[in-house]
């Protein structure tokens, strides 16, 4: 340091001692002695210092040296201010200032370093920086490593965020508006990121919706338990083997009519043994599991005859012509099994179980060995009280009776007021009364009554009794044409269902007859179960009509034209097609009405010209509709629901929250056919341990 201020000193004083002639050129000589060397440390020296020891006196130096000032003091005239400015700024800023400043650093906006390589700095890797012409497209660029440089080249503990560092551990200060810049940037891709993962969310979950509505449109009853949500451990071809083997038998049933055509015995021949082995292995089988340990040799055996038949025997036109005759032979099967099974369904309907028999002929044989006095009910001064609750209910089944009966009780909140009347048959008289006579319902008082003692019911008087003895009605009631066969006799069958021809079913026009001291009185069929209390029928305003139902009609099912002939003038001209049905079951009749009305005579002139049956069929509805027509009150449905004796697909919400469920249609609970879901709703107001149930093996 003194040696090169005496040189300084020197020099100057011979600047001034030196008067005129040749002056040696003293600013070119200490420019190459002096920039030379302090150019060479400044921009190599740095590189050679540790990285502990340079960031160290980087942050600790302050101000420049004089090395450094003398460079600035000389440059100034032949460098750029911009240069000058720039070194200044790096000097006073990040101390030394080196070529590698100069790497990651744009200088000039026209200055471009090309090929800079991997540069090793303290054993770490740096990825290959490329400078460029900075502008307002490639902003972007120029900050695209800025974490991985971070964490590689960076050699001091905690930076700050805003801040970079050079390749030789300068750092750099970004400007404000570069800083806004970028964290917008930051922003902009963060609020990009969030919209597209929320379009993919929303995206898979309107997928997930369109596939869940499209497999509620799949026809479940076609497909059987196809699911698109199905689980993998499904096996969704359980019966793919029978469903095969089947396929295998029709068309080599096809072979055998081609191979006995063209004289082909052997393979005829071979061909029906195999039909019968393969028939054999799948039996009655209708799932994979159910087939015989012998089905995949069988089949694999019919795979190889039927092969060999095709190359034979193959002939498109025939097969052809073959499959559509066996297609209708199916067909016309199907419809013969169709009408069997009709047919099968009526007469189960009709028929009484041995259990329901046995009970009715126990209880008529121990009723007739009771004395006269036994025989009485109590409380018989109810019978015609208008204080009381009066229920009407015609049947010829004790099972079925005392069901209806024992729900309504149980569900009345004051059992003692309600009275109920039972009209049955000569043949079942003695059952009805020896039942309620052992089982009396609590304390509600019951009479029975013997539908042949009603002398004023005779021919004379009745339409259905004059028409019932005539010649043409007992031809289509007990002859029906004598059918020989199962299909020929289901035509019109549940027409020919006993309940028409018995005087209990058509009993319910002549209610006034029947009961003539009572106002009102509510009507029951034995095939219902109440659920609720019903006393508050007796308070519902009819509004002047005579019957209070609940109506059944939907769209245009159950509605008149689907119960009457309306190509008959006198329906034409009277009704109208599209007014809408109810259903008797549980009925609210009104009997003063009725008599002010004179509804039996209408319903007598109605019948009278049905005679022929041309108006309706058979039944009681047809009639009810055309007798009670404007003059029935809607009541709520909830009072009332049918169709639990042929609808499997009623909400059980409705079975439950209604007062009566109504068991109309074949499938009676009593019977063997019933539905096994809507049975319990009938079963649970049997006792089953009862004698006499027991007796007669009835079971739940």
């Amino acid at each position: 340091m003194p040696q090169s201020k005496r040189l300084l000193s020197a020099g100057g004083g011979g600047r001034r001692n030196g008067g005129g002639g040749c002056r040696p050129p003293v600013v070119p000589f200490l420019f190459l002695c002096l920039l030379a060397p302090l150019l060479f440390f400044a921009t190599r020296g740095s590189t050679r210092i540790p990285s502990s020891s340079r960031t160290s006196g980087f942050l600790g130096r302050k101000t420049p040296g004089w090395k450094e000032q003398l460079i600035i003091k000389h440059l100034k005239p032949i460098l750029t201010k911009e240069v000058v400015d720039l070194i200044s700024a790096s000097q006073r800023e990040m101390g030394q200032w080196s070529l590698d400043y100069l790497r990651t650093h744009h200088i000039s906006s026209s200055w471009q370093i090309d090929g800079a390589g991997i540069v090793d700095v303290d054993n770490s890797t740096v990825t290959e920086v490329n400078m460029i012409p900075q502008n307002a497209s490639t902003v972007e660029k120029s900050n695209s490593a800025k974490s991985d440089d971070d964490a590689r080249v960076g050699s001091v503990g905690t930076k700050n965020k805003d801040s970079k560092e050079t390749l030789d551990g300068h750092e750099r200060v970004d400007s404000p508006a570069k800083i806004a810049r970028r964290q917008m940037r930051e922003r902009r891709r963060e609020k990009r990121a969030k919209e597209l993962l929320k379009q993919d969310d929303e995206t898979l979950v309107r997928l997930e919706n369109a596939a869940i509505e499209r497999s509620k449109v799949v026809d479940s009853a076609i497909l059987g338990k196809y699911s698109i949500w199905r689980r993998d451990s499904e096996n969704e071809n359980s019966d793919s083997t029978v469903r095969l083997m089947r396929d295998q038998i029709i068309m080599a049933r096809i072979y055998t009519v081609l191979a006995k055509s063209k004289n082909r015995l052997d393979l005829y021949q071979e061909l029906l043994t195999s039909i019968k082995d393969s028939q054999r292995a799948v039996g009655e089988a209708n799932t994979d599991a159910d087939l015989h340990h012998s089905a995949p040799v069988k089949m694999k055996a019919m795979g190889q005859v039927l092969s060999r038949a095709r190359e034979a025997l193959y002939d498109c036109k025939a097969v052809i012509q073959r499959l559509r005759v066996m297609l209708q032979s199916a067909d016309d099967q199907v419809r013969s099994l169709k009408k069997q099974s009709t047919f099968l369904s009526q007469l189960a309907a009709k028929t009484i179980p041995n259990g329901i028999h046995c009970l009715s002929m126990r209880l008529t044989i121990d009723y007739y060995l009771l004395p006269l006095e036994k025989r009485v009910f109590p409380r018989s001064e109810n019978l015609e009280s208008q204080n009381h609750y009066h229920y009407a209910l015609f049947s010829d089944n004790v099972l079925a009776a005392s069901v209806v009966v024992n729900s309504t009780i149980m569900n009345a909140k004051e059992p003692e007021k309600h009275v109920f009347h039972l009209v049955t048959d000569k043949l079942n008289f003695g059952a009805m009364n020896m039942w309620f006579l052992l089982n009396p319902p609590g304390n509600a008082t019951i009479h029975v009554q013997n539908v042949d003692d009603f002398k004023w019911l005779n021919s004379s008087y009745c339409p259905v009794l004059r028409q019932l003895e005539s010649a043409a009605m007992k031809e289509y009631y007990f002859k029906a044409d004598h059918p020989t066969t199962l299909s020929a006799g289901s035509s019109n069958l549940k027409y020919r269902n006993p309940k028409y021809l018995s005087m209990l079913n058509h009993l319910r026009f002549y209610l006034p007859e029947v009961y003539p001291k009572l106002d009102k009185i509510l009507f029951l069929d034995d095939d219902i179960v109440v659920q609720k209390d019903l006393t508050a029928l007796w308070s519902v305003d009819l509004k002047g009509n005579v019957n209070g139902a609940v109506e059944t009609c939907g769209e245009s099912f159950h509605r008149f034209d689907k119960y009457l002939n309306f190509s008959n003038p006198h329906l034409a001209r009277n009704f109208d097609p599209n007014a809408c049905g109810w259903a008797y079951g549980m009925n609210v009749f009104d009997l003063e009405e009725w008599k002010k009305k004179d509804i039996t005579g209408i319903y007598h002139k109605w019948q009278n010209m049905n005679e022929d049956r041309v108006l309706w069929k058979l039944g009681t509805l047809p009639p009810g509709l055309l007798t009670f027509y404007k003059l029935t009150h809607p009541l709520d449905k909830s009072w009332h629901v049918l169709g639990l004796g042929y609808n499997p697909s009623i909400d059980l919400s409705e079975i439950h929250n209604a007062a009566v469920i109504h068991y109309n249609g074949n499938m009676k609970p009593w019977l063997e056919l019933a539905m096994t879901k809507y049975r319990p709703y009938w079963t649970k107001y049997i006792k089953y341990d009862h004698p006499y149930i027991k007796g007669c093996k009835l079971i739940e």
